[in-house]
């Protein structure tokens, strides 16, 4: 009996090497990129487990015969990104160009071209793309450190490849085909709730930003009036005794392992903080920049790079510090919460994305934050607002990770459903196609 990664195989199959049932088996030439050119480069970028994304290829500035290009792409060829972290083994399958232009795969990216008359391609994608062989990948085939590994194109011609009869294979591939494209419909389907579900949040929290409720529809921002309201329209400096930015001048040799938690844009998010990643700086220099403490209650705003995002400080951030981060207190007896909302909102965004200035990317400074349009409402009506903003987020949390979850049961579903299948854990030819992972180890 064979066995291929520990794993035992039908007694009917035999085992092989990646080598032995390939035409080709090597890396692409790298491009000469152009506007535009007689032959598509496929990257590892455009190189994606559901298909080639051709809005991520480009051009190669070509001149001769493209057949004779290393790395030339025949269909039903096998792309195997081979290198970087993240991206390194993932798994494409190329069937033609759009345009009819000729393909070619790039220097990062391994072309797999079988033998069909001992190993069909589609069968191979799948082996390919299977938890067993992924995993090796990772440990066996790799080489190099941290973002410099790559795949050892020589210990991929050794990788064993589980060999039943072709007639089987094509069974296999045939089913798998099938049954994944169910799975992958479901996810799409659940993902596009998902994207609805946080349109409507969105929709919904707009509302009772600018109206008091929840059904009034939000008429969409224009230059001259980017902030229609029901509500009385001020500037943030209106709601606030403070804006202000956070230390200046450069703390890295201030950082300690203890003392003043230093919040840094990283940790800024939409009405929260992350703070499993915080950094320290000495007491001493805390207290030099004593004017620029962060209180519980404030408001931080990003000033640079994703601008705009705004968090509330909590009691146990009280007298903590930050890295030229923008920092607003309310007015006594005025919703922080309320503001920070505000600032992340769509209408929010939208503005500052309009104002903010930047060459490279978008930047708030002080004045502008100070003089951002905002509804201010009566002080109870803020904190009715913020309040019920809150409930909503909970609900439509809850809602989002139980999709998430579905989504991820359904990819764990696929990937045992493909390792059976190639691995002949159970008997294709005789599955309905309705429960057929019951019984099969994930």
């Amino acid at each position: 009996m064979s066995t291929v990664l520990g794993i035992a195989l039908p007694p009917q199959w035999s085992a092989t090497r990646l080598k032995h049932v390939t035409a080709a088996l090597n890396r692409g030439s790298a491009p000469n990129y152009a506007d535009a050119g007689p032959v598509r480069a496929v990257s590892q970028a455009s190189n994606q487990p559901g298909g080639i994304n051709w809005e991520r290829t480009r051009f190669h500035d070509f001149h001769g015969i493209p057949s004779t290009l290393k790395g030339h792409l025949h269909p039903d060829d096998l792309l195997i990104n081979s290198t970087g972290t993240g991206t390194l083994g993932r798994v494409g399958y190329f069937t033609g160009s759009p345009d009819g232009l000729p393909c070619m795969a790039d220097s990062h990216v391994t072309l797999a071209r079988t033998r069909r008359e001992q190993l069909n391609p589609r069968y191979a994608y799948y082996w390919l793309t299977s938890k067993p062989f992924q995993e090796y990948v990772y440990s066996a085939l790799v080489v190099g450190a941290t973002n410099q590994i790559e795949l050892n194109r020589d210990r991929l011609a050794d990788a064993p490849v589980p060999l039943p009869q072709l007639s089987e294979q094509l069974r296999i591939a045939e089913f798998l085909d099938i049954e994944t494209a169910k799975i992958d419909h479901y996810v799409s389907l659940y993902t596009k709730l998902q994207c609805k579900l946080r349109e409507k949040h969105q929709s919904i929290t707009e509302s009772l930003l600018l109206h008091g409720n929840e059904t009034e529809s939000v008429p969409p921002s224009s230059g001259g009036a980017p902030f229609p309201s029901s509500f009385h329209i001020g500037r943030l400096k209106h709601a606030a005794t403070r804006i202000d930015v956070g230390i200046a001048e450069a703390a890295t040799h201030a950082y300690a392992t203890t003392g003043s938690p230093l919040i840094r844009s990283m940790n800024i998010r939409p009405n929260r903080l992350e703070l499993d990643d915080l950094l320290y700086i000495e007491p001493w220099f805390a207290e030099r920049n004593k004017s620029k403490y962060v209180r519980a209650g404030d408001i931080l705003t990003v000033r640079t790079g994703n601008a705009g995002i705004s968090a509330v400080v909590p009691q146990k951030m009280d007298r903590s510090q930050t890295f030229t981060q923008l920092i607003t207190t309310p007015k006594e007896g005025f919703s922080a919460e309320y503001f920070c909302q505000f600032l992340n909102s769509r209408v929010g965004r939208e503005y500052f994305k309009l104002v903010s200035w930047g060459s490279a990317q978008p930047n708030i400074s002080v004045p502008l934050l100070a003089n951002t349009p905002v509804p201010i409402p009566q002080v109870h009506i803020q904190e009715a607002i913020a309040s019920r903003i809150n409930q909503n987020q909970a609900t439509f949390d809850d809602l989002d990770t139980k999709i998430s979850t579905a989504c991820e049961l359904a990819a764990e579903r696929r990937q045992t459903l493909i390792t059976a299948a190639v691995t002949g854990q159970f008997d294709v030819s005789a599955a309905s196609g309705r429960n057929v992972t019951e019984g099969v180890s994930a």
